[in-house]
């Protein structure tokens, strides 16, 4: 693996190990900015992982570039594992208030809201649009370069693996909206933290949409075949076309499916168990 990647002349990619969810095994950081430069996602919470990061970090200045902020996308372990290299850097930490209020005893020295421009001075000089994107976690935040149109896309989509929406965490209807307003972006090329970027990134997002789309029908028809069920019961009907070995996974995506199929009022939930709901 060549770290850091050289990926334009104002951005650049550095992968470190992680324990995020397989099959991907690393998660991206990225350092945006041809001169002040914005390190995006102090991932990694392994001792010799953290050591290369912030040494990449340091060595900025010898390229002429400078580090003037740390920022995370959202608050998951395999996002946030250096998150205390921060203050050793000397970098203020930037975030959405949620992602916030999800690290305790982690200061927060910028909370970002929706529609914020950054703006970084350079050879060439760019503006970072923050967008608030919910549904994968509650403070998700992208970061959308226009004049570019390049678009740091967090864990909406990957390259590697799937994105898991789970109950508590995420929230199925959001998600898919956010999704929705990232592909009308018509985005040149996204970068996600897991995986290789992604060029025209907007076929990707549709093909998200298209896929939760065609598993809630898969749940709708494992309620309805069922009759009702829990859980355990549904997973095997609106999952059998995935390995057992992943249902665990596959449990959680499902209840997001069924919070949304109940919000919506297709399904009723009753002491732990599903049905579809009776018309009035």
């Amino acid at each position: 693996m060549i770290r850091p990647r050289e990926l334009s002349r104002d951005v650049a990619l550095f992968a470190a190990r992680t324990p995020t969810l397989p099959p991907a095994t690393h998660t991206n950081s990225y350092a945006l900015g041809s001169r002040e430069v914005i390190v995006v996602e102090p991932a990694t919470p392994f001792d010799e992982e953290r050591q290369a990061f912030a040494e990449w970090i340091r060595g900025l200045p010898s390229q002429g570039r400078r580090a003037v902020a740390m920022f995370a996308t959202h608050h998951h372990p395999d996002h946030v594992g250096a998150i205390d290299l921060a203050r050793d850097l000397g970098l203020p930490l930037w975030m959405h208030a949620e992602t916030a209020a999800r690290l305790p005893g982690v200061v927060c020295d910028r909370a970002l809201e929706d529609g914020d421009e950054l703006a970084l001075d350079g050879p060439l000089p760019t503006v970072w649009t923050a967008l608030h994107t919910p549904g994968h976690a509650a403070g998700h935040v992208c970061l959308w370069e226009k004049t570019q149109r390049t678009l740091i896309a967090g864990d909406m989509v990957a390259s590697v693996g799937t994105i898991l929406i789970a109950p508590g965490e995420g929230h199925m209807r959001t998600y898919l909206a956010q999704l929705a307003r990232l592909e009308a972006l018509d985005a040149r090329l996204a970068l996600p933290a897991h995986g290789e970027p992604i060029d025209a990134p907007s076929t990707l997002f549709r093909r998200y949409i298209e896929h939760r789309g065609l598993r809630e029908h898969k749940v709708r028809a494992a309620v309805s075949a069922a009759g009702e069920g829990t859980l355990a019961d549904l997973v095997a009907l609106a999952y059998d076309d995935t390995p057992v070995s992943i249902w665990p996974f596959a449990m959680m995506s499902l209840e997001a499916h069924l919070v949304k199929l109940v919000e919506d009022g297709e399904v009723a939930l009753e002491g732990g168990r599903y049905s579809t709901a009776q018309r009035t």
